[in-house]
Formats: structure tokens, sequence, C-alpha cells
């Protein structure tokens, strides 16, 4: 039967005897101290190999709060270890070492299902029959003498639902395999009987066995392959192996018993390294005299490796193998916590690839994580040195520990050297890109005495130099106005405002040169936070672009030019476009089209009235532009390119794109009167753009001479500060009335 059906079972037994679920369970089979004093020393043996597993999965698990149950075949409660406030809870609920369970009075549990039907379940939740333990999951194991399959009890880990992974039941599962394998082990070869055992030759252990002065009498086969001896070149001499030597003379000498010492040996040729545990035992006579050891080698190298190979994953970063935050946190922390060097000085660098995103938005993640991979080689080869540790901190950053250095040259000399690697370009999928770096610097003691405060003022080091123009380095230095906690207040506030509606829209009208009339409106998105006042674009799209905030925001500045585009057309005004910028971010998720279509319809606008305004680096992915922006003019939106001229479109790519206007960008229309190449490209556009069936739109315009230059190249729609700022709706709402008025005055 499946759990799911073995669970429901359960429950409706439970109902029929009528248990509250809502109340909490009264208890009635507890063993009293005596009784569990027996029943402990009943399993005594068992409970040593469990508890030897438990620890080891607890350590495992360090920093997951999880409780581990340990019960007989009736269910009765032996051990209990791990979280205490877990713990404290369920004691709280009655549930307590000594307890047995049985279903009348615990409910749906998982102890009582593995023992009734002997095999793994986890319980979820409100799979539970009662509803305290609803926050909790639970996964139990039944544990036996594989030999005879007679169950032996449960073993079980409790945890908050929130934790609740799959992993933790397999994970179980493996244990309990390991402990079933140790208890045959330990039922087999009783310490007392060895020199009984006929069939020495059969275990898969390897088995030294010596008389009262050391020198080997027994040397099975697995002994000869676990250390690479030969049975005839050891018997009848002492150990060859001076360390198992040693442990073999204080067992002979003292008595001294060892047990699950877990030892490397020494690899053999053409092998790995082997990885066992040890047992070493005095063997007696009738009398009790030493008359020998017994010593065996368990070989637990695959287990050795897996828990090796976890330990790894958990400190290394999957993509590029470096080192990851967890492992760079930590070697600092015990760096600091084994003292420094006197005068010796160590630096912490943040490195931050400059524009990544773009690589991203345009080609793809697995192209912008093979670029990552190519530029963890690149540092390596910069970073090289002994006292030296390179670490991907996530997402496009690095961080490099500089160690025992005497000054801070060295680590500048470092930065100098990544920056000047940078010049070369990466080669990824028949691409070559140029990218360059930002890095800072914070060195110890001067900017911090603690790992924390010294990466923080490395990444304040780093996002300055972001301000300051990118692809260098630069030193951290105490201010009382800290951009980067600036930044980081912002991005907090960024997610805060869209929560409490404190964005609001602007509209730059667009005009008609040739009749002087609004033809439509670009929305422009302003915050107006509650304590800084109105915060420029400039300062929160980057940041809403880095952390992924623009695309909310740009959903609800789409969202919110389409309905005030409505209520103005339903108010009488004549109707008019929108036009509304679309990040890189949101043109490359793949529910675009569907998004904006579910605005389309929730805002009732005709889509010929909605323009969506896309740079020119958003199409160098050629086949999605063409797919993307076809659906959008197939939903019967306008498509027009921002900032034309600015990056390097295509013409003929132009026509494929189905754009219906291109916007000069203001850098040009700025010097068109002082710059003759500026106005050549403005007039060459102009040209182009009409012999292709383009409309053509030129922004920044501020003076009477720029626009009469525009008007004598046919450039008949303009938008800038000469006609009108970007304006709240209110001024917009007068403007349009003022014009309606004198249309109604004609």
């Amino acid at each position: 039967m499946t759990n799911v059906s073995l669970i429901s079972e359960s429950k409706m037994r439970c109902e029929k005897l009528g248990i509250n679920p809502r109340g909490t369970p009264t208890f009635s089979n507890v063993l009293s101290e005596v009784d569990l004093n027996l029943k402990r020393a009943e399993y005594e043996e068992i409970l040593s190999v469990i508890n030897f597993f438990v620890h080891k999965m607890l350590e495992l698990m360090k920093g997951i709060p999880v409780l581990i149950l340990i019960t007989d075949e009736n269910g009765c409660i032996l051990e209990m270890a791990g979280d205490e406030a877990i713990k404290n809870v369920i004691e709280q609920s009655g549930i307590k070492v000594g307890l047995v369970f049985n279903e009348h009075e615990a409910g749906t549990n998982s102890v009582n299902l593995v023992l009734e039907h002997c095999q793994p379940i986890q319980l979820l939740g409100d799979e539970h029959y009662y509803e305290f333990l609803g926050s909790s999951a639970c996964y139990t194991v039944p544990f036996k003498y594989t030999d005879v399959n007679n169950l032996l009890g449960t073993i079980s880990i409790m945890t908050a639902i929130n934790q609740h992974n799959p992993f933790l039941l397999a994970m179980l599962c493996t244990v309990v395999d390991s402990i079933e394998r140790e208890l045959m082990l330990k039922k087999q070869n009783r310490r007392l009987h060895i020199l009984n055992q006929v069939v020495i030759e059969t275990t898969r252990n390897g088995i030294i066995i010596t008389d009262r002065d050391g020198i080997i009498t027994e040397f099975n086969k697995f002994a000869e392959i676990l250390t690479g001896s030969k049975k005839q070149d050891v018997i009848n001499k002492p150990i060859p192996d001076a360390k198992t030597n040693d442990f073999i003379k204080e067992v002979l000498q003292t008595g001294k018993e060892y047990e699950d010492m877990e030892l490397i040996l020494p690899a053999q040729k053409g092998q790995d390294e082997l990885v066992c545990l040890f047992d070493a035992f005095p063997i007696r006579d009738e009398n009790m005299q030493i008359m020998g050891a017994f010593a065996q080698f368990r070989d637990i190298t695959e287990r050795y490796h897996t828990q090796k190979q976890i330990n790894y994953l958990a400190y290394h970063d999957d993509l590029t193998g470096l080192p990851n935050r967890r492992f760079f946190t930590r070697h600092i922390d015990e760096l600091l916590k084994h003292g420094v060097k006197e005068k010796s000085i160590f630096a912490v660098m943040f490195l931050d690839l400059d524009s990544f995103k773009k690589i991203n938005d345009t080609l793809g993640h697995n192209n912008g994580d093979a670029l990552l991979k190519l530029v963890a080689e690149r540092l390596k080869t910069c970073c090289n040195a002994p006292n030296q540790l390179v670490s991907r901190m996530g997402g496009d950053e690095f961080t490099i520990l500089m160690q025992e250095m005497t000054d801070h040259t060295e680590a500048i000399h470092v930065a100098e050297v990544i920056i000047k690697a940078f010049e070369k370009p990466f080669a990824v999928d028949g691409y070559e890109f140029y990218i360059t770096a930002s890095i800072g610097i914070a060195f110890y003691p001067q900017d911090g005495q603690n790992g924390e405060m010294l990466m923080k003022n490395a990444d304040i080091a780093l996002y300055r130099m972001k301000e300051d123009g990118k692809n260098n380095y630069t030193i951290f230095e105490p201010s009382p106005n800290n951009s980067g906690i600036e930044r980081l207040t912002l991005e907090n506030s960024i997610r805060k405002a869209l929560r409490l509606e404190e964005f609001v829209l602007y509209y730059q009208p667009q005009i008609d040169t040739l009749t002087g009339k609004i033809i439509g409106t670009e929305a422009l998105v302003r915050w107006n936070h509650p304590t800084l006042g109105l915060v420029p674009p400039a300062k929160f799209i980057p940041i809403a672009e880095e952390t992924g905030l623009i695309v909310p925001l740009g959903e609800w500045v789409l969202r919110t030019a389409c309905i005030q585009n409505q209520i103005w057309k339903e108010k009488g005004y004549a109707p008019m476009s929108v036009s509304v910028n679309l990040s890189s971010r949101q043109f490359s998720k793949q529910n675009l089209v569907k998004t904006i279509t579910e605005i389309l319809h929730e805002t009732h606008i005709d889509p010929q009235y909605l323009e969506l305004e896309i740079t020119e680096s958003m199409t160098m992915n050629v086949e999605v532009a063409i797919e993307v922006l076809g659906k959008l003019k197939e939903l019967g939106i306008q498509i027009c390119i921002d900032d034309f001229g600015t990056g390097y479109s295509n013409l003929y790519y132009l026509k494929l794109f189905s754009i219906d206007r291109l916007k000069i960008d203001q850098s040009f229309v700025r010097d068109i009167m002082t710059d003759s190449n500026d106005a050549d490209i403005v007039a060459t556009i102009i040209a182009m753009a009409h012999n292709l069936g383009i409309d053509v739109i030129a922004e920044g315009v501020e003076t009477k001479e720029q626009l009469d230059f525009l008007r004598s190249q046919n450039c008949h729609e303009v938008q800038g500060f000469y006609y009108h700022r970007p304006l709240p709706v209110e001024e917009i709402e007068q403007l349009l009335m003022n014009t309606m008025e004198i249309d109604t005055k004609l």
C-alpha cells in the first residue's frame, strides 16, 4: 500500500475511536525508570551503534533544526537527540523518553505506521492526526537484524514543516542501512569468541590476529587487499604498519580496546587511498589473561568519499568550482580566530563584472554561465600565489583574500593585474566579449576587525568604484555619507515602495511640429520617497535593474500608463498614444507577451494607442527579437526603437522587427547646431527612416534652432523641454483641456 493510503486508513481509525484532533494526547503507557533502564541495557549494543551514526548524521545536518527519536519494536522511546527547542515543544505535549506510542493515544503517527507496516514513512503537516503537529515533518524508518529479519525498532527525524526535504528520508534510509550492516558485524564478531570463528576468510573485513608478543598469527585475504601486504610476507612477523603496530602494542600491554577508529591506509600502487573503521581488542584465555590481540579493518571508503563530496558541495560553487561564500567567510573567521602574524595585514577584495546583465539578457543564461567559468579561470591565473584565495560569492560577484602581506602594495598590484587581464576578450559560443570588472578593497585591521565588517567595507568600496566609472579598483575610505549603505537602503526601500504605491508617473508630451498639437505622451516613472523626497530615476533605476525589481516596477508602469490613457479617452480628450519603456529584463522574460495581453484586456485600452520603447541592445539576439516583436505587433501595439544611433542595429533588421518609429537620442540632438557630425548623423537617420517607411521622433529638443533644423530635415515629431518637461497627470490634463478649448473656438 502507498503511504497516502496507510495514512488515510489510520486517520479513519482515529476518527472512529473518537479522538479529538484539536486536543492534546494523554499517554498512559510510560515505562518506569527501572523498566526503562532494563530496556536500555537490553539495547545497549544496538544503541551504541545507532548513537555513533546519529552523531555523524547530526554533524552533517548542522544548522538544520532536527530532533532524532529512537524506539524499540514496541514503540517505546529509548533516546531523543538533537534540537532542544523541538524537544521542549514535544515534551510539553507528553512525548518523552520512556513513552510507548500507540495509535489510539498518539493518533496518526509515523512510528506506529512503520512498526505496523515495516516500511519507511514520512508524515508532513496536516497528515498528522493531531493539529498541534501540523507544523512538523516526521520521517521514520524501521531497523532490524537483517539475517533473521526481526524488527528491532524505528529511527525518526522530526523537524519543522518549512524544513521539509525528501532528501531527509532518503538519507535516513541510507544511515539505517549502515546501522543494520554494523549491527550484523557486531552480532557476527563477538569479541571474546573470535578464536572460534571457522570462517574468518569469508568476512569482508581485514582481520589481523597476533600472539602475546605482537607476532601475526592470522592475516586474512581482505587484510591483504586493504594493506597491500601478502600473508606469506607478514605471518610470524610484527605488524608492518607502524601506526597499527602501536595500537596493537597498547592493546597487549594495557588491555585497552579500540572501536570504530577512522584510519586512512596508505595508497597502494595503482589504487586510491582506503578509509577504514578500525577495531582492536585483547584476546584472553580462560583465566582472563591476555594471550593475543585481534584487529579488524572495515572498508568505508565509499561512504567516506560520499560524505567528503557532500562537504565539498556545501563549501564550493557548483558552477565554477571555486570556494563559495560559506567557505570564504568561514576561512576569514578561522584566520582571525587563530591570530594574524604580528605586523602582518591581509586584504579582502570584492570584484563585480561591469554590465554582465546585458550578456544574460541578450545571449541567455547558459552563455552567461559559460562566461562566469572563463572569468573564474582567469582570476585563478591572476591569483595563484599560496596566500591568495579566489571565491565566488554569487551572481557575477567574486572575492579575493590576500593573506600575510606587509603593506598595501601587493593587493594593489594584484588588482591592477586583474584589470589588465580583462583587457583580453572572452570567447563564448562563437562570440568575443570585452567585459570589464570593478574592484573594491578593504584591509585588516584598519578597515575592520572582523570578517563581516571587512566584507561590508570591501563591498562599499566596490560600489563606489561603480559610481566613479567602473573598470578599475578603489580602496575603502570611511565616509559619513556611505554610498554602499545608501544603495542597500535604496534597494530595501524600492521593495517597500512597490507595496506602498510610492511610485508615480509623469508624462512628457510628444508634439506634432506642423500643428503644435500633442499627439502622444511618454510615461516616465518617479519615486516620491516619504523621507528622501523625489528620488531621481538615475539613482533607483540601475538598482532596480540589478536586483530584478525592474520587472514588477515595469509592469506597474505599463498598467498605470494604460489605465491613465484610457481615463483621458473617457474624459473626452482626443485619442493619443502613450509610450512606455521596456527594460532588458522585461524583454527577456518568457511571459512578456502574456503579461502585456492581460494588461490590455484589464485596462480596455485600444492597442494602437500603446507604444512600447525598446533599446537596440535588446535586439542582439535577432531570432528571439523577431519572434517577440512579431507577437507584440499581432496584438496591434506600436514599437519604437529608443536612443537610436547609440547602439549597433543592423538597418536590415529594422524591417524584420516591424518597427513603427525611431527615437533619435538626445545626445545627437543636443549638439546638432554646433557639431556637424551630429547634424549629419541626425539627417541620415531621418532620411533612412523615411525611405524605410518608419516614423521618426527626436527627443531632448530644447531650443528653437534645434526645432527648426529638425523641421528642415522633415522630422515633425519631437519631445523636449522646448515644449514641455515631464508633467504630473493634473498638468497634462490642463494642457489637453486648453487644446480642446482652442479647437472648440476654431
